[in-house]
Protein backbone atom coordinates (compact mmCIF):
# COMPACT_ATOMS: atom_id res chain seq x y z
CA UNK A 1 0.00 0.00 0.00
CA UNK A 2 1.14 3.30 -0.67
CA UNK A 3 -0.03 6.82 1.18
CA UNK A 4 -0.44 9.59 -0.14
CA UNK A 5 2.78 12.21 0.26
CA UNK A 6 2.79 15.98 0.03
CA UNK A 7 5.96 18.74 0.43
CA UNK A 8 5.38 21.27 2.71
CA UNK A 9 8.85 23.02 2.58
CA UNK A 10 9.87 24.48 6.43
CA UNK A 11 12.32 27.55 6.23
CA UNK A 12 13.03 26.01 10.00
CA UNK A 13 15.80 24.33 8.52
CA UNK A 14 20.14 24.08 7.88
CA UNK A 15 20.77 24.59 4.22
CA UNK A 16 23.66 22.59 4.65
CA UNK A 17 24.04 19.39 3.57
CA UNK A 18 24.22 17.01 6.40
CA UNK A 19 27.34 14.75 6.44
CA UNK A 20 25.62 11.67 7.62
CA UNK A 21 22.44 9.92 8.68
CA UNK A 22 22.85 7.67 11.78
CA UNK A 23 19.42 6.81 12.46
CA UNK A 24 15.97 8.43 13.37
CA UNK A 25 14.70 10.08 15.90
CA UNK A 26 10.78 9.78 16.06
CA UNK A 27 8.41 12.15 17.97
CA UNK A 28 4.52 12.84 18.02
CA UNK A 29 3.34 16.29 17.44
CA UNK A 30 0.54 16.65 20.37
CA UNK A 31 -1.49 18.92 17.79
CA UNK A 32 -3.04 17.52 14.47
CA UNK A 33 -1.49 17.25 10.78
CA UNK A 34 -2.63 20.48 9.40
CA UNK A 35 -2.01 22.10 12.83
CA UNK A 36 1.69 20.81 12.40
CA UNK A 37 2.53 21.69 9.07
CA UNK A 38 1.26 25.50 10.11
CA UNK A 39 3.58 25.71 13.43
CA UNK A 40 6.24 24.10 11.20
CA UNK A 41 6.11 26.49 7.86
CA UNK A 42 5.82 29.50 10.35
CA UNK A 43 9.44 30.84 10.17
CA UNK A 44 8.87 31.94 13.84
CA UNK A 45 8.90 29.23 15.52
CA UNK A 46 11.97 27.82 14.58
CA UNK A 47 11.37 24.34 14.99
CA UNK A 48 10.30 21.30 11.97
CA UNK A 49 10.38 17.47 11.32
CA UNK A 50 11.65 15.85 8.00
CA UNK A 51 8.40 14.30 7.67
CA UNK A 52 5.15 14.07 9.96
CA UNK A 53 2.56 11.34 9.48
CA UNK A 54 -1.22 11.74 10.14
CA UNK A 55 -3.61 9.38 11.71
CA UNK A 56 -4.67 8.42 8.12
CA UNK A 57 -1.28 7.42 6.92
CA UNK A 58 -0.68 10.96 4.88
CA UNK A 59 3.35 12.35 4.83
CA UNK A 60 4.05 15.57 4.71
CA UNK A 61 7.74 16.07 3.78
CA UNK A 62 8.74 19.71 5.45
CA UNK A 63 13.05 19.22 4.72
CA UNK A 64 14.65 17.22 2.78
CA UNK A 65 16.38 14.00 3.84
CA UNK A 66 20.30 15.71 3.04
CA UNK A 67 19.25 18.76 5.07
CA UNK A 68 19.06 19.64 8.66
CA UNK A 69 15.84 19.87 10.73
CA UNK A 70 15.34 21.11 13.55
CA UNK A 71 13.35 18.53 15.38
CA UNK A 72 15.80 17.57 18.04
CA UNK A 73 16.75 20.69 20.26
CA UNK A 74 19.61 19.80 23.08
CA UNK A 75 19.99 16.39 22.83
CA UNK A 76 22.43 13.21 22.63
CA UNK A 77 22.75 10.27 21.31
CA UNK A 78 25.54 7.60 21.54
CA UNK A 79 28.11 9.49 22.97
CA UNK A 80 27.32 12.69 20.58
CA UNK A 81 25.27 15.68 20.65
CA UNK A 82 23.82 17.98 18.88
CA UNK A 83 21.60 15.32 16.97
CA UNK A 84 19.49 17.57 14.77
CA UNK A 85 22.96 17.01 12.49
CA UNK A 86 23.36 13.22 12.19
CA UNK A 87 19.28 11.99 13.03
CA UNK A 88 16.53 11.91 11.34
CA UNK A 89 13.04 13.32 12.50
CA UNK A 90 10.37 11.66 11.87
CA UNK A 91 6.66 12.62 13.54
CA UNK A 92 3.50 10.84 14.43
CA UNK A 93 0.50 13.67 14.27
CA UNK A 94 -1.07 12.96 17.90
CA UNK A 95 -0.33 12.42 21.26
CA UNK A 96 1.33 9.31 22.00
CA UNK A 97 -0.46 9.68 25.84
CA UNK A 98 -3.53 9.53 24.30
CA UNK A 99 -3.73 7.87 21.53
CA UNK A 100 -1.76 4.43 20.21
CA UNK A 101 -0.34 4.86 17.00
CA UNK A 102 -2.79 3.82 14.20
CA UNK A 103 -2.28 1.04 11.81
CA UNK A 104 -2.06 3.86 8.86
CA UNK A 105 0.42 5.76 10.54
CA UNK A 106 2.82 2.70 11.30
CA UNK A 107 2.50 1.31 8.11
CA UNK A 108 3.32 4.94 6.49
CA UNK A 109 6.53 5.32 8.75
CA UNK A 110 7.10 1.68 7.75
CA UNK A 111 7.21 2.37 4.52
CA UNK A 112 9.38 5.69 4.47
CA UNK A 113 11.37 4.09 6.51
CA UNK A 114 12.37 1.30 4.15
CA UNK A 115 14.51 3.01 1.34
CA UNK A 116 16.49 5.29 3.85
CA UNK A 117 16.83 1.73 5.77
CA UNK A 118 18.61 -0.03 3.15
CA UNK A 119 20.54 2.97 1.52
CA UNK A 120 22.04 3.62 4.99
CA UNK A 121 22.41 0.25 6.57
CA UNK A 122 20.72 0.78 9.32
CA UNK A 123 20.18 -1.32 12.39
CA UNK A 124 17.45 -0.92 15.79
CA UNK A 125 20.09 0.44 17.39
CA UNK A 126 20.17 3.68 15.62
CA UNK A 127 16.60 4.21 16.02
CA UNK A 128 15.73 6.59 19.08
CA UNK A 129 12.75 8.41 20.64
CA UNK A 130 13.04 12.58 21.68
CA UNK A 131 12.41 10.93 25.32
CA UNK A 132 15.87 9.06 25.39
CA UNK A 133 17.39 11.97 23.53
CA UNK A 134 16.50 14.60 25.57
CA UNK A 135 15.61 13.02 29.19
CA UNK A 136 14.05 15.10 31.28
CA UNK A 137 13.08 17.71 28.26
CA UNK A 138 10.97 15.85 26.13
CA UNK A 139 8.76 13.09 27.00
CA UNK A 140 7.23 11.83 23.47
CA UNK A 141 7.01 8.88 22.57
CA UNK A 142 4.86 7.25 25.10
CA UNK A 143 6.67 4.69 26.49
CA UNK A 144 4.45 2.14 26.16
CA UNK A 145 4.06 2.97 22.45
CA UNK A 146 8.02 3.35 21.48
CA UNK A 147 8.47 -0.14 23.32
CA UNK A 148 5.34 -0.96 20.73
CA UNK A 149 6.65 0.62 17.76
CA UNK A 150 10.27 -0.94 18.54
CA UNK A 151 8.98 -4.48 18.76
CA UNK A 152 7.55 -3.66 15.23
CA UNK A 153 10.64 -2.61 13.34
CA UNK A 154 12.54 -5.10 15.18
CA UNK A 155 10.11 -7.77 13.09
CA UNK A 156 9.63 -6.11 10.20
CA UNK A 157 13.29 -4.95 9.60
CA UNK A 158 14.87 -7.71 10.96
Amino acid sequence: MSFPEITRPSPNCDSTVANERLGVVFHHTVITFEETIALMTDPARKVSYHCVIAPDGTRCTLVADENVAWHAGVSSFHGRTGCNAFMLGLSFAGDTYVAPLTEAQISSALEWLKPRWEKHGWSLEQMTDHRQIAPGRKDDLNPIEWNRWRAILAEHFK
